[in-house]
């Protein structure tokens, strides 16, 4: 998956569309350590699904970027920064509370 990422982007060889879909696999393999270790018991999937849908595209491609070398107090910051927006609230309300009633 990291070297997908990185192929890509340095090789141009992968269409916008393709770009963005590898960008947004390799900021999960980042984001997946952060809430796991600072939102305990928080469903995961649904959890993950809100911050990788309300980050910028500014904030993947550097969520992105972290999973190469793993996550840094950056990460930590970023999905920190995501979680804190109240879009992120509303879709963690709406979708991660009823997979954690489940």
């Amino acid at each position: 998956m990291r070297f997908a990422f990185v192929a890509c982007l340095v090789l141009a060889g992968c269409s916008v569309q393709q770009q963005d879909q590898i960008a947004r696999d390799a900021a999960r393999s980042a984001i997946t350590p952060v809430l796991v270790e600072r939102f305990p018991g928080v469903p995961l999937e649904p959890a993950l699904d809100c911050v990788i849908d309300n980050a910028t595209a500014v904030q993947i491609r550097a969520l992105a970027l972290d999973s190469v070398a793993g996550p840094t107090e950056s990460t930590v910051q970023i999905v920190t920064d995501i979680v804190s927006q109240p879009e992120t609230l509303t879709c963690l309300a709406a979708e991660g509370l009823p997979a954690l009633l489940r």
